[in-house]
Formats: structure tokens, sequence, C-alpha cells
């Protein structure tokens, strides 16, 4: 029999053990865990050992082991030992043949059963004195189903701010599970901005699950619509043109009059729908290889009310040859056609039409450079490194969003 006994106990305590496991715990020789578990068993006769320093009570466990004949020390933990608990400390410390576990519901199973949803596809991520590293990129993601072991510093509270400061476009709904299996046990629902300034039971799991976005709030910017605005796509929803980003594209474009806008590689329509809000007498179309792209770019014109979008879809460039000469082209995507891509703006724009490419990679960029420099168009080029301010606890750190090259090109005067 293994001399170190791990028990996954409960909030009701000794009630939910087995009498199998109670027999164990009533052997130890020694007693360990933390002050609430302890307290659940107030008349055994063995030493307890409370866990502070966990170095030092790992030190203590050996010493017993080694000087006391046929002990058997018995350690206390919540829920599973072996899911975010001590157990995988355990199994640094000691041999696993001198370890047997015995686990309890985790605070995660307890959690998905009280809001009665699946969680075998549930992304768990601990911010137990841990980065909210994982949170982030996972919200970036945008998976539907993201369960945390909170702490006092990453509160339910701490949590919902990061997620607003992100500022991404997917929401999601906040579930606030207090004292699991406890007389005490309390499970709520809120949006983000609802937890704010908000306080709860030290013992809580936050369970977030993706919801349907949020209807647009009346007042919205002239210029530079949040990200969050805009409905994206469900797999990659960090998937669009970013706010500063757009602004910045828009500026080079030296939009002016009434002017026929192509936006190649739309995506979500991010792009044209700044533009059309802006030049409510252009005329833009978005072109779009994807079936969901194209509805979203849809979508979201129905969602801002505009009504000078023309939603293409198709490949660039067989998707341009129809469309009207442009006087604005922005390309966002190429899907690896540059060449051909600008072989057709060429062809179908007139001497004053500006070109405006985002591009994120140094190949790309590489390539769209030497096009043009080739067919003697002039270009501007301008950098974006950008970062966005992203609360950590009660401090402040900088979150980059992923550098982008702004290529602004003119036909040269020698050309016109």
């Amino acid at each position: 029999m293994s001399p170190i006994v791990v028990v996954g106990i409960g909030l009701t305590g000794a009630a939910d053990l087995s009498p199998k496991i109670r027999k164990e715990v009533a052997q130890a020789t020694l007693l360990v865990g933390g002050q609430r578990h302890l307290s659940y068993f107030p008349e055994h006769s063995a030493p307890t050992l409370p866990l502070g320093d966990l170095s030092l009570a790992l030190e203590a466990i050996q010493e017993h082991l080694a000087t006391t004949e046929a002990s058997k020390v018995v350690i206390l933990a919540s829920g599973d030992p072996l899911f975010f608990g001590l157990g995988r400390l355990l199994l640094t410390t000691f041999p696993a043949d001198q370890l047997t576990f015995h686990p309890h519901l985790s605070a995660i199973q307890l959690a998905f059963s009280r809001i009665k949803v699946p969680w075998q596809d549930a992304q768990i991520i601990s911010l137990h004195g841990r980065s909210p590293e994982r949170l982030i990129q996972s919200l970036q993601k945008g998976d539907d189903k993201i369960a945390l072991f909170t702490d006092t510093t990453y509160t339910p509270a701490e949590i919902a701010r990061l997620f607003l400061n992100l500022d991404l476009p997917v929401d999601y709904h906040f579930w606030v599970c207090e004292d699991l299996g406890g007389p005490s046990e309390q499970v709520q629902i809120f949006a983000p901005s609802q937890l704010l300034g908000q306080t709860f039971a030290a013992l809580n799991i936050v369970i977030l699950t993706r919801c349907a976005p949020r209807k647009l709030e009346q007042a919205l910017p002239q210029l530079g619509l949040s990200d969050r605005s805009f409905l994206g796509f469900p797999d990659r929803p960090s998937l669009i043109t970013k706010r500063e980003v757009r602004v910045l594209a828009i500026a080079e474009l030296e939009l002016h009059g009434k002017q026929i806008i192509w936006d190649i590689g739309a995506g979500t329509g991010s792009v044209s729908i700044e533009i059309a809000r802006l030049a409510a007498h252009s005329t833009i179309y978005a072109v779009e290889k994807t079936v969901i792209g194209h509805r979203l770019i849809e979508q979201n014109c129905q969602r801002f009310m505009i009504e000078n979008v023309n939603a293409i879809y198709g490949s660039a460039p067989n998707a341009l040859h129809s469309l009207p000469t442009p006087d604005r082209i922005f390309i966002g995507g190429s899907g690896g056609n540059l060449p051909a891509i600008l072989e057709s703006c060429q062809k179908h724009c007139h001497e004053r039409t500006v070109i405006v490419l985002a591009i994120a990679t140094l190949e790309t960029l590489e390539t769209a450079l030497h096009w043009l420099r080739k067919h003697a168009w002039s270009t501007q080029l301008l950098q974006i490194q950008l970062s966005r301010s992203v609360p950590i606890a009660n401090l402040t750190r900088w979150q980059p969003l992923n550098p982008v090259t702004l290529i602004k090109a003119k036909q040269n005067s020698s050309r016109q």
C-alpha cells in the first residue's frame, strides 16, 4: 500500500467521501491539508500539517515517512488533485509508486454541470498565480467555451476588464460559479460590463460561453469603428483589419468626392464599411473569395445600414474584370495571386488611381515592391507597429498587434 494517499475533497467535507476513503483518512499517521480541509476532521487523532509554505510541508512529509514506522500520510486537496492541483508537485517530489490518488469531482466538472453545458471541448485555463497570456490567446481565437480557475488577482471582475480592454469582435456570457458543492453555492450569469467592480466568494470558477454578437450601440464614431462592432469569421474572429490599421489605410487612400473604390480581399467588409460611412457618394466594390466572407460583408452592411457597398463573390483577379474603373484600390488580401491582381488593377485603372496595400509578411512585401517598381509605380511605405494597453490585475501592459506595412502606390508622372 502506498505510504502517501492524496484525497480529493469538496465543500461538504467528509460527508462526500466513501466509507473506504474515510477509513484511509482515519488510518493516517499524519494528516496534511489546508486549514479548511483539516477542519473537516476535528476529531482525528493524528498530528496535522497545514499546507502553507509548500517546500517546508514537503520536507516535513519526507521526514515523517523516514522517522515513523508504518507511516501513512494522507494529504487532503480540493477536487481532483491531478487537475490543476497539488498532484503535479507531489509527482515531481515523490516516486509515483509511493502515491495513491482518490479524486473528487473537480470544480470545473461541477461548474459545467450547473450551467448545463457539455465541456469536453472547453479550453481550461488556470490564472492562479499565472500570466493571462493563454487566456488572451484563447479569447483572440474566439474559443466557444473557456473555463477559468481564478485567484485573488484575477477575479471575475478583472477577467471581465481584461476582455473588454482587448476590444475583440466576439461576445461571451460570463458565468460566475461560487462555492460549488457547498451550502452557499451560487451560479450567476453576467454580461462582462456587469461584472466590473463586483466581488464574489473566494472560491469561484468563471466559465465563458461564446454568444451571438450584441446589437449595435446607437452612437457610433464617424471613423474608427470598434473591431467588436463587426460580425466575424466564427473560427477566426480576430481575422479582421484592425481598427487602427483601417484608419491609417483610409488616410493613405486620399478619399474625396464621388469615387469608385475596390476593396480586394475584403474579408468581413470592415474597410469597405468604414469607407462607405465616410464617403456616402462613392461606390465600393468589396471582393471576397470565400462564401462565408461574402455573407459576412452583406450582414455587416445590413448591420451598419450601408447601401453603397457591393459585395462581389469571387477570386481576384478574375472577379475584377467586370467592375467599373477604380479611382482607389485597397488590397487587404491576395490569396497568393498578388502579381496577377496588380496586373489586372493596372489594366483597369486610370492615371490618377491610388492603390494601397496592407501587407503582413516580408515575402509578400518583397513581391509587391518588386512588381510596383518594375512597372514604374512610385511607392510610399508606412510601417505600423502598434500595441494596445490591457490590464494585468492592478497594472497595465502592452499587447502588440501584428505588424502591418501599408504601401501607397501611384503611377509615375512619366507614365501619365
